[in-house]
C-alpha cells in the first residue's frame, strides 16, 4: 500500500480527520434543522441536496471507522502472535524500549 499516512502518526492523522469529518456532518445537519421554516423552491432544492450529501458521508464516515477498527483488530491480533511465537524475544524488546525511555526520562531532569 503505497499510503502518505504510515504508523501511529498515520493513524492519528486519520482519526483526526474522521474527528473533523464527523463535526462538518454534525454542524450541516444543524444547519438543515435550523431552516427548516425557510420556505422556497430554491431553498427546498438545496436542502434536499444538501441532506443527500450529509447522509452519503454519513455512510462513508461509519464505513471508514469500521474500516479502522478492522485495521486495529487484525494488528492486535498478528502482535498477539508474534508475542506467543516469539516470547523471549518480545520481552527483550519490551525491556529494550523500557530502557530506552527511562534513559530519556531520567536526562529531562
Amino acid at each position: 500500500m503505497n499510503s502518505r499516512f504510515t504508523g501511529s502518526e498515520g493513524d492519528a492523522s486519520k482519526e483526526k480527520l474522521m474527528q473533523d469529518l464527523q463535526l462538518v456532518v454534525s454542524d450541516a445537519e444543524e444547519l438543515l434543522r435550523m431552516t427548516a421554516a425557510q420556505a422556497g423552491e430554491k431553498v427546498s432544492a438545496a436542502r434536499e441536496r444538501i441532506q443527500d450529501s450529509v447522509s452519503m458521508a454519513r455512510e462513508h464516515l461509519v464505513a471508514a471507522e469500521e474500516a479502522m477498527m478492522e485495521k486495529t483488530r487484525e494488528a492486535a491480533r498478528a502482535t498477539d502472535e508474534y508475542v506467543r511465537d516469539n516470547p523471549w524475544r518480545a520481552v527483550g524488546i519490551g525491556a529494550g524500549i523500557g530502557l530506552v525511555i527511562g534513559m530519556l526520562i531520567s536526562r529531562g531532569r
